[in-house]
């Protein structure tokens, strides 16, 4: 029976107050990353308490005095706003320039998402074009075709055709693409027989 001495522990490290190596090897675990660990095969049953830094617990706004003005936060709020309708409108397909100015990100949010939006536009009249070329030559290649049909049938000489029919009745065989002196010379050695 193995022992269990991992202790899954999600990570990074560095976020927890405590020494959490030093820990384990007091203890006698292993640490593993509890974040990319499949399972938790082998995983110690006491391990020890930890407790996250507490700078790290809170991501708080600091405004001091003199700081942002009610104007700021307007200009900002604005602007998150005219963001979350670009984003919105790209996501639907249907990009749309919010009403009144935009802030600088917007404004530059806007201008790259449009540019993509002609790029993927292009991509579209092109990639149409070339199914029309495709189909446009599958009636090509239709029409060449039916033309290739009727020359063959076309060809067909009435003498070639009664010679190759008089072979046939007789047993003799010929090659398929025999020239009409060749048939005639076989039906002639027919009748010598």
């Amino acid at each position: 029976m193995s022992k269990n001495n991992i202790w899954y522990l999600p990570g990074p490290f560095h976020q927890y107050q405590e020494d959490v190596k030093a820990l384990a090897k007091e203890a006698g675990l292993v640490i593993v990353d509890a974040n990319v660990a499949l399972n938790r095969k082998g995983e110690a049953k006491e391990v020890p308490e930890v407790s996250i830094r507490p700078e790290l617990k809170a991501v708080a706004v600091v405004v001091e005095s003199g700081g942002l003005r009610q104007d700021d936060i307007d200009r900002l709020t604005a602007e998150l706003t005219s963001i979350g309708v670009i984003v919105e409108s790209f996501a639907e397909q249907a990009l749309e320039r919010p009403q009144g100015e935009l802030g600088e990100t917007a404004g530059r949010l806007f201008q790259v998402l449009e540019a993509v939006n002609a790029g993927v536009a292009s991509l579209k009249r092109e990639r149409d074009g070339e199914v029309q070329k495709v189909i446009d030559l599958e009636q090509e290649k239709a029409d060449l075709l039916k033309q290739i049909e009727s020359l063959k049938a076309a060809a067909a000489d009435p003498e070639v055709e009664a010679l190759k029919a008089a072979l046939d009745k007789a047993g003799v065989t010929y090659r398929a693409n025999a020239s009409k002196e060749s048939l005639q010379k076989q039906v002639a050695e027919l009748n010598q027989q």
